[in-house]
């Protein structure tokens, strides 16, 4: 259901989902190249139009020349309503990917002083269970039962449990509940960055990096909620703590889950998501997918003067009319002498395919498509160790920290928390513009920003006063938000569409399996050593080293 606020578009002539032609007389000749290249008096379209990341030949062929088809399509419609209203509720997704473990990270001394576990770091390691359960089951689900379900399911789930976590009895408790929130948590990213990417044309797709200005709020967010709740009213660091003089966590817990449900409203009663035309051309459902693209132009206005029609393969360009239809994707069978297969048995076998490794071993069809999976893989896992191995006690770091050096108050606590959380929404957005520089672009910036995170959180280790941790874990924020703005934005664009949630999912498992690590090591390692802190520093130096492996640059190039 869509609100007619939200739902409706500027006038335009389009009925039905159909695009209205123009008069032959001012239809412009068009002449294919042997090349490939489609121009319109003679004249060259913008260079992402026929620019891929992925290289051809890397792909099933009647795939790859469908996706492209569909890229034209999405390129031609450009940024429009209904991609800017997907930008603000996708951008849901991206706060709550922060929010929550900022939320268990922020929650902890007070857990700590209120329960006493045995073993504080049971609650980081029950969050990674669930974000690596989360991550697999809504990241590789998606590729089989679509976008659309999980998108709005994801945000629901972690809502509820966030809010029913207030009323836990014991530390077990809790932990259970950190868990199935996480469970929630994990799918975002995998599912909101598919989604996002495969409505955006080529010009637009740094909007992926320039999403994480929400997942840098939500840590300001979070930490401005949680300095007069969890720094007036909860217990000190030194006092016997009970319940009724530690019910600030308890209301944190409940705000939080009260703003993800507002999210998921906004997400399920004021938006109308479709799903991905690349996800159901891949499903063999053509005529859904002209539908879609059809109806994001109505929603656009848009009637495109020159829509890319026809099949464009390695072997030859097919010139069609003014608007993409089943035909032009039919045609692509016919360029790469394959059938999409669409009977009973044809059926039957897709639906065996969602039991074995189908989109994983698409994954590394190629070996230099391999190679890239692969390295960015082990990236994902390195930050996913060497990010939560830190950041995740942070606040309890700062606590015993701030003891040592005398003002270790949970007021000072929280309020520098917040000072560390608002540093970052500048380094998102620095972010934004170094992936756009010319021969620095995606890739630049990740190992830049990956190494700088790693530099910062060794200084960490000199310091003599609270003011000089805090300058130094303000460095640290602002780089590692670098680092994620552009690692969450340029993973998706090297994954082709029909398996982007399979290699969302694997990026995410990978990172979410090393994230489980932390804690353990955090329970064996003494926090109150720099151990830790050094194993996490070596880690984000080696990540940023591999990232100059990377075989794909996406700057300036479409996704397939």
């Amino acid at each position: 259901m869509a609100l007619p606020a939200i739902d409706s578009s500027p006038p335009t002539a389009v009925e039905d989902s159909t695009f209205k032609s123009k008069e032959p007389d001012t239809i412009s000749k068009t002449v294919a190249s042997g090349s490939g290249e489609y121009k319109e008096d003679s004249s060259p379209l913008s260079d992402i139009d026929d620019t891929a990341v992925l290289e051809k030949g890397s792909l099933d062929p009647v795939y790859e020349a469908k996706a492209r088809v569909l890229n034209h399509a999405i390129q031609e419609i450009g940024m429009g309503w209904y991609q800017w209203q997907l930008f603000i509720v996708v951008g849901f997704g991206w706060a709550n990917d922060n929010l929550w473990p900022i939320v268990t990270s922020l929650i902890l001394p007070a857990i700590v002083n209120e329960f006493h576990p045995a073993q504080k770091a049971y609650l980081s390691l029950a969050q990674n269970i669930g974000l690596l359960i989360g991550a697999m089951f809504w990241g590789f689900g998606c590729d089989v039962f679509g976008r659309r379900w999980a998108f709005n399911a994801t945000l629901g789930i972690t809502a509820i449990f966030g809010m029913i976590a207030a009323g836990s009895p014991n530390f077990a408790a809790i932990g259970c509940f950190v868990a199935l929130w996480s469970f929630g948590v994990g799918g975002n990213l995998p599912v909101d960055s598919a989604i996002f990417l495969e409505f955006l044309p080529g010009t637009h797709q740094y909007l992926l990096t320039i999403l994480s200005v929400d997942w840098a709020l939500a840590q300001v967010v979070a930490t401005l909620i949680a300095w007069p709740l969890l720094g007036s009213l909860t217990c000190q660091e030194d006092e016997v703590c009970k319940r009724s003089n530690n019910m600030g966590w308890r209301y944190f817990v409940i705000t939080m889950g009260g703003i993800s449900l507002i999210e998921f409203l906004i997400r399920f009663l004021c938006f109308t998501v479709f799903e991905s035309p690349k996800y159901l051309m891949g499903k063999g459902l053509d005529e859904e997918a002209v539908r879609v693209v059809h109806e994001v132009a109505r929603r656009n206005g848009k009637t495109s003067d020159r829509m890319w029609h026809g099949c464009i393969s390695s072997l030859e360009v097919f010139p069609l009319t003014q608007t993409v239809t089943v035909a032009d994707l039919r045609a692509c069978e016919e360029s790469t002498e394959a059938v999409q297969q669409t009977d009973a048995a044809a059926a039957l076998k897709r639906k065996l395919e969602k039991l074995n490794f189908t989109h994983v071993r698409a994954l590394f069809a190629t070996k230099k498509l391999g190679f890239s999976t692969t390295i960015i893989m082990t990236v994902w896992g390195f930050i996913g160790l060497a990010y939560p191995l830190y950041n995740a006690f942070l606040p309890y770091l700062q606590t015993i920290k701030g003891a040592e050096f005398g003002d270790g108050s949970t007021y000072i606590t929280y309020r520098n928390s917040l000072i560390i959380a608002a540093i970052g929404v500048p380094g998102v957005l620095l972010g934004g513009v170094l992936v756009q520089i010319p021969k620095f672009g995606r890739k630049g910036a990740l190992a830049l920003s990956t190494i700088l995170t790693g530099v910062f959180l060794y200084g960490t280790t000199t310091a003599l006063s609270s003011n000089a941790l805090l300058g130094w874990n303000c460095g640290f924020n602002f780089c590692s938000n670098i680092m994620y703005a552009v690692l969450y934005g340029y993973t998706p664009e090297i994954f082709p569409t029909k398996d982007r949630g399979t290699g969302n999912a694997l990026t995410a498992t990978a990172n979410r399996i090393f994230g489980i690590m932390a804690p353990i090591i955090a329970i064996f390692a003494n926090l109150q050593t720099s151990a830790p802190v050094y194993t996490s520093g070596a880690l984000f130096l080696f990540a940023g080293v591999l990232v100059f492996f990377l075989p794909f640059e996406s700057q300036g190039k479409a996704s397939l």
